[in-house]
């Protein structure tokens, strides 16, 4: 019996030193290679709506299963849903599935930000929904990729090449005031070794206009994110945010003030 502890023992015995060499003096750099290996995973979001006291008001869940690996580095939507509840503390149905999300296919990029990318979603307030799991995945995966090569253990850097205003596929706005990435540490996913990355970006503006509805306020988000030393594949992420904003509706006379918490996770299913 003896034996069968060793290895665990002496790997996780390892002196501070000795496990910094071999595991945090560097991140390996790329990502995954878009060659049929198909990773998969299941996004859910959670929206919690309350006034600025904190009452609540409603919640919605957005849930989706998303695809990626494909050759020619397309990624694919399928089995998204989205639900209402207006009990706080009920569970959510099923809810209604987004047929123009089925097989919806693109190649992960900044086009994504163009309204063309758009042309086959609907006008219902669905859209922004669906527009946000993609948006948010994309972030996801440009925190887990694009900066291995200049981020140090415990060292918080910001991104410049985000930073500013851009335009939300004319349905509104979103200003970066400053997004900041730090890798924390390792751990353990799916049984794979995992750097941690963790982001934050405070005091966003955003403004958006969709139909009879006009927004304007600003968010805070921050999160992690669980990326594989050996196969450079996510295992597991995760979003949290916090936003105020006044909302217009043509029709109504008096603007109203709307807090929402949203807590999102990416979980690997394959």
């Amino acid at each position: 019996m003896l034996q069968v502890f060793l290895t665990p023992l002496q790997t996780f015995c390892q002196s501070p030193e000795k496990l910094a060499k071999n595991y945090m003096t560097s991140l390996p750099s790329g990502k995954p290679a878009d060659n049929g290996n198909l990773q998969k995973y299941r996004m859910t979001a959670v929206y919690r709506n309350m006034d600025i006291y904190g009452k609540f008001t409603g919640k919605t869940r957005v849930v989706g299963d998303y695809t990626r690996g494909f050759k020619g580095g397309y990624a694919q939507w399928n089995n998204v849903f989205v639900s209402d509840s207006k009990d706080e503390n009920a569970p959510f149905d099923q809810g209604k599935k987004q047929d123009f999300m089925e097989n919806f296919r693109y190649i992960p990029s900044s086009g994504m930000m163009n309204e063309a990318a758009f042309k086959s979603f609907p006008t219902a307030i669905e859209n922004i929904f669906a527009r946000n799991l993609i948006w948010d995945m994309l972030s996801v995966e440009i925190f887990a990729w694009r900066y291995n090569d200049t981020l140090k253990l415990n060292k918080v850097i910001s991104l410049p090449d985000i930073k500013g205003e851009f335009n939300m596929a004319d349905i509104g706005k979103y200003n970066h005031a400053s997004i900041q990435l730090c890798w924390t540490g390792i751990s353990i996913r799916n049984n794979q070794l995992c750097a941690v990355i963790e982001y934050r970006a405070l005091n966003n503006k955003l403004s958006i206009e969709v139909g009879n509805i006009k927004t304007k306020g600003t968010e805070q988000y921050w999160g992690n994110t669980w990326v594989s030393l050996k196969t450079r594949e996510i295992e597991f992420g995760e979003i949290y945010s916090s936003t105020f904003q006044e909302i217009e509706v043509s029709g109504m006379k008096d603007k109203f003030l709307v807090k929402t918490i949203r807590e999102l996770t990416v979980e690997r299913i394959q």
